[in-house]
C-alpha cells in the first residue's frame, strides 16, 4: 500500500484482501480462545538478554550494533503490549455485557496506546538515510523497517478489533455454546459467502438466519407442550387441582403474549449479534413485567370468583363480600408491587420514590380524606356485620338490594332497576334499616272495622274465631313455633330472638271505637320472610277473616256521615 507506484484500484483490493486476513486471525483466535490465552507469547526473555547485549555494544562504542538491538527490544515491547490488549479484551468477552465490553475494549485502545507512546519516543528515520557500506547498519534497518511496520500492525489491530467488536462478541457467544467450528464453517462455505454478499449489508447472515428458524421451531414447541406441562404441574398442588382449568383459561392469553415477546426478543438478540436488544432492554422487561402481574391478577380473581360461587351455594361462614373486599385489597397491593417493579426497570430510584411517598403521604391523606372514610366505612360496615350483599335496605331514604360492598361506596338496587352508588362513609354513620335480618317472623298488621249496629256478641264471637284461626294457620308463627338458634354466636344476655330476627306475636282484640268503625286489631306474622310467600299467607288470612264476619252476621265499615234536617216551617197558604 506504501508503495509510490500502486494504483487506488490496487489499494481497495489489497484493503479488501487485510480485512480478509484479519477476519480469518480473529475466527482462528477465538476458536482457540482459551490456547491463546493461556499460551500468548511474552518476549520478556528475548527483551532481557537483549538488554544486556545493548549494555555490552555501548561499553564497545558499538553504534550501529546498539541502535539494531534497542530496535528489536522496542518491536518485543510493541508486541508486548499487543498480545496483553487482545489477552485482556478476550478474557472481558465472557465477563461483560455488550455496551460495557465496548467500554471496556476502548480503555484498553487507550492503554496501549500509552503504553506504545512510551516505547515510541526516539525517531530512527535519520537512520534510515545512512548510507554507509555496513552489514550491522543494513541490520539495523531492516529492524527499523519491522519497527515501523508494526507500528501500522498495531494501529491497524486496534481499527479491525473495532470494526469486528460485534462480530467477536458473537463468535465468543458461539465459542461458548461449542458452536463456533461449524458456524466458520457454514460462513466458508460457497453458498453462504453468495448470500452473506447480499444480506450482510442489512445486518443477516445465513448462520443467523438458521438460529432464528432455529428458535422459532424451539419456542413452538415450547408453546405447544407448555400447557399440558402447566396443567400437569397445577393438578400436582392439591389447594390448586380444582380451580387447575379456570387458572389455564385465564392465563392462558397473557402467557401466549409473553412466548410472542420473548420470540421477538431472542430475534433482535441473535440479529444484533447476542449484543442484547438496545434500546428495547427496557421495553420487554417491562412488558414481561406487566404480563407476569396481569396473569397473578388474573389468577387471583378465578380463585376468588370460584370461592365466592361456592359460599353462595353452601352455607359458610365467610362472607362472600368480605372475600370481596379483601380480593380488590389484594388487587390493589398487586397493582402497587407491579408498578414498582416497572419502576424499578424503568431506570426509577425506589428509595428516591417510597422516601417521595412518604414525604407527600400527610398532603396525600389531606387530599384522600374522603377516599379514607370510605375505606374505613367499608372496614365499619364488615366488621359491624349490618348488612350483606343481597339484602333488602333503606337508608336516608333510599331503599333497594345490595348489589355490592366496595372499597368505596356500596350500590344498589332499587326496585324500579335503577342503581344507587352510596359512599361507605355515609353508610358508616346513618341509621340503616335491613329487610333481610329476619330469621322467622314477618309481620302482618291490619285494623278491622265493622259497623256500629253490630251486636257486642257477634264482634267478640268474631274476635277468638280471628285468634283460633291464625293460632291454628300452618303459615302464622305463634308460641309453639320452633326454631334452630343453635347458629347463634351472642352470650346469654342478649335476646336470642331479637339477636336472630324470631318474632311469634300473635295478638287479635277489640281496639277502638273509631269516628266511623268499631276496630279489631289484628297483628301477627306469617313464618316465613319470603315477600311473596308473605303475601300468599296475607291474602289467605284475609279471605278467611272475610268468611268469619261473614258467618258472624258483620259488616265491613266504611267512612260515612250522617246528615240530620231540623223540622222545615209550616207552609203559609
Amino acid at each position: 500500500m506504501n508503495d509510490d507506484n500502486v494504483t487506488q484500484e490496487k489499494i481497495m483490493q489489497i484493503a479488501t484482501k487485510q480485512e480478509a486476513l484479519y477476519s480469518k486471525a480473529l475466527d482462528d483466535i477465538l476458536k482457540n480462545k482459551n490456547r491463546f490465552i493461556d499460551k500468548s507469547r511474552i518476549y520478556d526473555s528475548e527483551i532481557f538478554a537483549l538488554e544486556k547485549i545493548i549494555k555490552l555494544n555501548k561499553r564497545l562504542g558499538n553504534k550501529y550494533a546498539t541502535i539494531r538491538d534497542e530496535v528489536l527490544v522496542k518491536s518485543y515491547k510493541l508486541l508486548n503490549a499487543q498480545n496483553k490488549m487482545i489477552k485482556n479484551i478476550l478474557i472481558a468477552l465472557n465477563n461483560m455485557s455488550f455496551e460495557e465490553f465496548q467500554l471496556y475494549m476502548s480503555d484498553m485502545f487507550v492503554k496501549n496506546q500509552e503504553d506504545n507512546a512510551k516505547i515510541t519516543s526516539v525517531d530512527y528515520e535519520a537512520v534510515l538515510q545512512i548510507d554507509e557500506p555496513s552489514r550491522t547498519l543494513n541490520q539495523a534497518k531492516e529492524n527499523i523497517k519491522d519497527y515501523y511496520a508494526l507500528l501500522e500492525l498495531n494501529g491497524d489491530t486496534i481499527k479491525y478489533l473495532s470494526l469486528f467488536e460485534k462480530k467477536m462478541y458473537r463468535l465468543n457467544k458461539y465459542s461458548n455454546y461449542n458452536l463456533i467450528n461449524p458456524v466458520i464453517f457454514i460462513n466458508n462455505t460457497a453458498i453462504a459467502q453468495q448470500i452473506n454478499s447480499v444480506i450482510r449489508p442489512y445486518g443477516f447472515d445465513v448462520v443467523k438466519i438458521i438460529f432464528i428458524l432455529l428458535v422459532y421451531v424451539i419456542i413452538y414447541l415450547i408453546r405447544k407442550y407448555l400447557y399440558k406441562e402447566l396443567e400437569a404441574y397445577i393438578f400436582d398442588i392439591k389447594s390448586l387441582k380444582k380451580y387447575s382449568k379456570d387458572i389455564l383459561n385465564s392465563a392462558r392469553k397473557p402467557i401466549e403474549l409473553m412466548i410472542i415477546l420473548i420470540n421477538i426478543e431472542v430475534t433482535i438478540y441473535i440479529y444484533n449479534d447476542f449484543a442484547g436488544v438496545g434500546t428495547f432492554d427496557k421495553f420487554f422487561t417491562i412488558s414481561y413485567v406487566i404480563l407476569l402481574t396481569y396473569i397473578i391478577y388474573k389468577i387471583v380473581n378465578v380463585i376468588s370468583s370460584i370461592k365466592i360461587h361456592e359460599i353462595d351455594t353452601v352455607d359458610k361462614k365467610v362472607k362472600s363480600e368480605v372475600i370481596n373486599v379483601g380480593i380488590k385489597i389484594v388487587n390493589f397491593i398487586i397493582m402497587i408491587i407491579g408498578l414498582l417493579v416497572v419502576l424499578h426497570f424503568a431506570g426509577a430510584n425506589l428509595t428516591t420514590v417510597l422516601s417521595g411517598l412518604g414525604i407527600g403521604g400527610f398532603a396525600v391523606a389531606l387530599a384522600a380524606k374522603d377516599s379514607l372514610a370510605n375505606f374505613f366505612g367499608t372496614l365499619s360496615i364488615l366488621i359491624s356485620d349490618v348488612f350483606s350483599q343481597g339484602d333488602w335496605i333503606v337508608i336516608d331514604g333510599e331503599e333497594g338490594t345490595v348489589v355490592e360492598i366496595g372499597l368505596r361506596v356500596t350500590t344498589l338496587r332499587t326496585f324500579d332497576n335503577a342503581i344507587i352508588a352510596i359512599p361507605n362513609s355515609i353508610l358508616a354513620n346513618k341509621g340503616v334499616k335491613n329487610w333481610n335480618k329476619r330469621s322467622l317472623g314477618r309481620r302482618i298488621k291490619m285494623n278491622i272495622g265493622v259497623k256500629y249496629d253490630s251486636k257486642p256478641s257477634d264482634i267478640k264471637n268474631a274476635v277468638k274465631e280471628i285468634y283460633k284461626m291464625l293460632e291454628k294457620h300452618p303459615k302464622i308463627a305463634t308460641q309453639n313455633t320452633e326454631y334452630d338458634y343453635s347458629h347463634s354466636k351472642r352470650s346469654k344476655l342478649v335476646s336470642k330472638d331479637d339477636e336472630l330476627g324470631v318474632k311469634r306475636t300473635l295478638l287479635v282484640y277489640l281496639d277502638e271505637f273509631s269516628s266511623s268503625s268499631i276496630n279489631i286489631l289484628v297483628y301477627c306474622f306469617s313464618k316465613s320472610v319470603n315477600w311473596s310467600e308473605w303475601l300468599d299467607t296475607k291474602e289467605d288470612i284475609l279471605y278467611k277473616i272475610m268468611e268469619i264476619l261473614e258467618k258472624n252476621s258483620l259488616e265491613f265499615a266504611f267512612p260515612s256521615v250522617s246528615i240530620y234536617k231540623e223540622n222545615e216551617p209550616s207552609q203559609i197558604s
